[in-house]
């Protein structure tokens, strides 16, 4: 997409926007099941030094990759999941929200005997107060994907990625989106050419062949081994290096409240302000939504700084929501033609 002097940065990004209804992205993803159960405090049990609730509300929505395919579903692409869950209450209740969102599921696996990852919440509070997390209980499969999974997962991307724009891999460590399935992938598929985006919470160095990546700062520090804290230079130097190391294109470091920057191999890092007030509500699955968004822009024609700016922009938008949630296309226009441009 051209940069013109007739072309301002706010209508450049309306523009990619419109595109989205128009570009598919496949998504390699641990699928998670998000579940929220609110109870209102009662009192303090006799029991134990606890508070006891009354049960008021459950919700489960997607989580973790799943979240990422509900955001880009949400922004108007069409969009591919490869990606298994259990035969379970959550794993049906995540495969009917993508068939309410018209999401095919045709490339998710339905494994009998394995439980879907469920990460439930326990949130407490009052009617009308904000309602604020007790504790989580998560739970996990018991054993690794079979090699007869794992082949049936390749041939669902192989099959999608043929068909899509951009590939999207989220990587939250429970085997269906793992380096050694990517590399399979690539090695049968022609993906020359292809946007691939990573999110990978534990293991992104282990990743080769991907197109751009958007960990958190704490992640990159953890893969580097170093700190950042506050350091600029200290930033600045771990960008380049994993630009280098894994050979990316561009690269996103979300930092949180001071935003994000944005790398690429020939220019120069880009600071990007938070969007909006940094009084959130909840952090969670914001990370899937900023490499939806990335994602969606990229496939769409988008450099990488306006993916950026948009994923900021996303961001900015996701976490002023309570939960695990998503950005609207609609949304994002809103906020960009309301404000100026970062």
């Amino acid at each position: 997409m051209q940069k013109t002097a007739k072309n301002s940065p706010q209508q450049r990004l309306l523009r990619i926007i419109d595109q989205f209804p128009r570009v598919s992205v496949a998504v390699l993803a641990d699928l998670v099941a998000d579940e929220f159960i609110f109870g209102e405090i009662a009192r303090v049990s006799r029991e134990a030094p606890v508070l006891i609730l009354n049960h008021r509300e459950r919700t489960v929505v997607p989580g973790g990759g799943a979240n990422a395919i509900y955001n880009l579903a949400d922004l108007g692409v069409h969009v591919l999941p490869v990606g298994v869950v259990g035969d379970d209450e959550p794993g049906r209740l995540l495969l009917k929200a993508f068939r309410q969102k018209r999401i095919p599921v045709s490339g998710i696996l339905k494994i009998k005997g394995r439980s879907t990852v469920t990460k439930t919440r326990i949130l407490a509070g009052q009617t009308h107060s904000s309602r604020q997390q007790v504790v989580r209980v998560d739970r996990e499969p018991d054993s690794i994907l079979s090699v007869h999974t794992t082949r049936d997962l390749i041939n669902a991307a192989n099959g999608y990625a043929k068909a899509a724009d951009a590939l999207l891999v989220s990587d939250y460590g429970y085997g269906a989106a793992t380096p050694e399935i990517l590399k399979s992938v690539r090695a049968e598929s022609d993906l020359n050419g292809m946007a691939i985006t990573l999110d990978s919470r534990y293991r992104m160095m282990e990743f080769s062949g991907v197109t751009a990546a958007t960990p958190n700062e704490p992640e990159v520090e953890e893969a580097l081994r170093t700190k950042i804290g506050t350091n600029n230079e200290r930033l600045y130097t771990a960008g380049r290096t994993l630009l280098q190391k894994m050979r990316l294109d561009s690269l996103i470091i979300t930092r949180g409240r001071h935003g994000m920057v944005s790398f690429t191999r020939k220019g120069s890092p880009v600071e990007i302000p938070i969007s909006g007030t940094d009084d959130v509500a909840d952090v969670t699955g914001a990370g899937d939504t900023v490499i939806a968004t990335f994602t969606a822009a990229l496939a769409a024609g988008a450099d990488s700084e306006d993916a950026a700016r948009l994923a900021n922009y996303a961001g900015g938008i996701v976490v002023m929501k309570r939960g695990t949630a998503t950005v609207t296309a609609e949304e994002l226009r809103r906020v960009i033609s309301d404000r100026r441009q970062d």
